[in-house]
């Protein structure tokens, strides 16, 4: 009963009306203001009462009176009008968002007049133009970085086909240059990509190595020197000597921060001068400052777009991405990786007159002789690991990749056998022992993780084998589901071949087992060699079938056996691998389980050209044993056969 009380008596009305947070007018139909609450003052300024017998459109931003006017005409015809946007004149002589909800009370009331409810949408409003900013942002960054890969795709296809049409030595030599520039060009826009995603994602994790700014920032200089010179730009450096000690941080990373911006100044800058100057603005308690600043005397950047170069998606201007291409990542992963090691990066420019970017970072520092062998490779270190002894099996499903580590390995005149899944793998692994195996991950019929696990199930010492995954995937969570598998280490791709060498010799130091001295090869009796189990199998026990496949077995192998020993004596192991391959389904069907390992190792191995020692051994060996077991078979379909 209190409560119906309180609503007869219209107590409610100062809480919901007068003390309430919506902004209430009441206007009549010419926009004279007859009454607004309190919330007013809250919102745009003004005192209360102190806008009564003023009119509405004269707070209204001049541009939109027009279009609002005739929102209150259309107004008068109905009972009710909804979500009518349009900025009101506070106080301070800002504009803000408002929107109104008009009760007509000509109506209700026979009144010609409005109740206005308004609501504060500013905030609405600024998300809404933010949205639409990140939208175009995006729409932009999406136009530019599907040109930037085309662009460098194109060359790659372009200069493939021009190689095709046996050009002349020099240009060979100019198209496969094209092609690496190109190939380097989509690696980077590639791997910005990657790198925002794995900062934003929070899985971008930083190593505490030792290493001396004076060992790689030359080198890394070096990289930029025959764009300086085509532009006709100088490109220098120094380094302070208070630098030349140990540092302990991620060198990789600091590296990465230099190509950045040493690539944008040579990108940005067409004469003059960019030097690099390396400097330790102070050290506290075993932490080295490294104050390193890249000076440019290039295009500049206006002073408007200084706060907006390190947004994601963004550059100085849509008409940069145009004339000088790139992701507009490169300043964002600076500016993140900096950050991330409780660093900071200031720029200072003006237009056509350069810039100067000024990165600070801390790093620990560490004691002479804590770094590591890092220096390049060379034919004294592969022989120093005894790397031609190396015995390694490359599991990858994509023919590129797997030419390309294959290529790789050969250099370093190792021992390679391939394996395109992870089932022909585990087959390999059955019969050869392995120094490594290099695992892809992605792959059909049987992953990388699959195969890792079903190779720690086998028995000793093949489940001991090292095993590295090779794999695009290199966030946290994916490195973790290696190890989880039984990996003993991953090599992100794309890899060079000193990151190869660094995860096999340094990291993994793999070396050759001692290989066990062959002896003589086992005589199996000719008739266990064979089982007919399967062919029963698969036939219902039908003798005649059985007959007929055995009798077309030893048919046709004597004459491809034949063939082998040709192509042995010829050296010609693409035609051994050939026959080979053309009879070793019908070791399966026979069930010659031992002569097909055999025949395998044959195939491989002559169509990889690897291991020619030891195939004329095997080669004869499997001759002898077919010889043997084909009387053998021959009992089978003909009983009474001596």
């Amino acid at each position: 009963m209190k409560l119906q009380a309180y609503v007869r008596k219209g107590s409610f009305y100062e809480a919901v009306v007068e003390d309430g947070s919506d902004i209430i007018f009441i206007v009549d139909f010419e926009g004279t203001i007859r009454y607004h609450n309190t919330a007013v003052f809250q919102t745009l300024g003004y005192r209360p009462k102190s806008l009564n017998g003023r009119n509405f459109f004269d707070y209204i931003l001049p541009e939109t009176v027009e279009e609002l006017k005739r929102q209150f005409k259309k107004s008068q015809q109905r009972a009710y009008t909804q979500n009518i946007e349009f900025q009101f004149l506070c106080k301070d002589y800002s504009y803000r968002f408002l929107e109104f909800n008009a009760i007509n009370l000509k109506h209700k009331e026979g009144l010609d007049g409005f109740i206005l409810d308004c609501r504060d949408i500013a905030q609405r409003k600024e998300n809404e133009a933010e949205l639409v900013r990140l939208q175009k942002a995006k729409e932009q960054f999406l136009a530019n970085i599907s040109h930037e890969i085309r662009t460098p795709l194109n060359g790659i296809a372009g200069m493939a086909g021009l190689l095709s049409q046996s050009p002349s030595p020099e240009e060979r030599e100019t198209y496969l240059n094209a092609i690496k520039h190109s190939a380097e060009n989509l690696k980077l826009i590639i791997n910005d990509i990657l790198d925002l995603a794995a900062i934003e994602s929070g899985k971008l994790t930083f190593e505490k190595i030792a290493f001396n700014l004076k060992d790689f920032l030359p080198s890394l200089i070096s990289t930029f020197m025959y764009q300086a010179r085509e532009k006709k730009i100088s490109l220098d450096y120094t380094i302070d000597e208070n630098l030349n000690k140990i540092l302990v941080g991620d060198p990789v990373r600091l590296n990465q921060i230099l190509i950045n911006l040493i690539s944008n100044a040579v990108k940005f800058t067409h004469s003059g001068s960019i030097k690099v100057f390396c400097t330790a603005e102070r050290e506290v308690k075993g932490i080295c400052w490294v104050r390193i600043e890249v000076t440019d005397s290039g295009v500049g950047i206006p002073e408007d777009k200084l706060n907006t170069i390190f947004e994601s998606f963004s550059q100085a201007d849509a008409s940069v991405t145009r004339k000088y291409g790139g992701s507009g990542l490169g300043l964002t992963i600076v500016k993140q990786l900096v950050e991330l090691q409780k660093g900071r990066i200031t720029v200072t420019s003006k237009v056509n007159e350069g810039s100067s970017f000024i990165v600070l970072v801390p790093y620990g520092v560490g004691k002479k002789g804590a770094m590591a062998n890092t220096s390049p490779k060379n034919d004294q270190a592969l022989k120093a690991v005894n790397a031609s002894q190396l015995v390694v099996l490359l599991v990858e499903d994509n023919d590129i990749n797997r030419l390309y580590a294959k290529s790789i390995l050969k250099n370093w005149q190792c021992y390679t056998d391939t394996a395109e899944n992870g089932l022909v793998a585990i087959e390999k692994i059955k019969n050869q022992a392995y120094d490594v195996v290099l695992m892809d991950i992605q792959m059909p019929v049987m992953d990388g993780y699959e195969t890792t696990k079903a190779i720690r199930l086998m028995d000793a010492p093949m489940c001991d084998v090292p095993v590295i995954a090779l794999t695009a995937n290199a966030t946290k969570a994916d490195v973790e589901k290696c190890m989880a598998a039984g990996m003993n280490d991953y090599l992100p791709k794309p890899f060079t071949p000193d990151d190869l060498y660094r995860k096999l010799f340094i990291d993994q130091k793999i070396s050759p087992k001692q290989k066990v001295k062959s002896k003589s090869p086992v005589v199996i009796p000719a008739n266990q060699l064979y089982n007919l189990d399967y062919l029963r199998s698969v036939s219902g026990n039908n003798e005649e079938f059985i007959r007929e496949m055995v009798m077309t077995f030893m048919q046709t192998i004597p004459p491809v056996l034949a063939e082998m020993k040709q192509a042995l004596m010829d050296s010609d192991w693409p035609k051994l691998a050939r026959q080979a391959h053309q009879i070793k389904p019908s070791f399966t069907l026979m069930g010659l389980t031992e002569l097909r390992s055999s025949i395998l190792f044959i195939e491989e191995n002559s169509k990889a050209s690897t291991k020619l020692d030891e195939i004329p051994e095997a080669v004869s060996n499997f001759i002898i044993q077919c010889e043997a077991v084909i009387p053998e078979l021959s009992k089978e379909v003909m009983p009474g056969a001596a």
